[in-house]
């Protein structure tokens, strides 16, 4: 029979943090899901843009939005699961 250590009582206990810093972290990353879209959509409006004007056509200004409004999207959606699973699995 291998030795095994015994487990100490310190892992035993779940780690927990600060209450302020907790909370400051989740507002900090609800806030990220509400800057995430305005800028996908603008990241995605100017890289149309940038085609445009480089190879003079006017037509990828509006599948650039497109572009940017899906990927924001996608974006929100994924964080917002991840902090409802953080906060529901307490």
């Amino acid at each position: 029979m291998p030795f095994q250590n015994p487990p100490s009582p310190q892992n035993d206990r779940p780690r927990r943090g600060s209450g302020a810093l907790h909370g400051l972290a989740q507002a900090e990353s609800l806030m990220q899901i509400a800057l995430i879209l305005p800028c996908a959509l603008v990241i995605g409006w100017g890289a149309g843009w940038w085609v445009d004007h480089r190879f003079h056509s006017h037509w990828a200004t509006i599948p650039g939005l497109i572009l940017g409004l899906v990927s924001g999207m996608v974006s929100v959606v994924r964080m917002a699961l991840a902090a409802g699973n953080r906060k529901g699995g307490r």
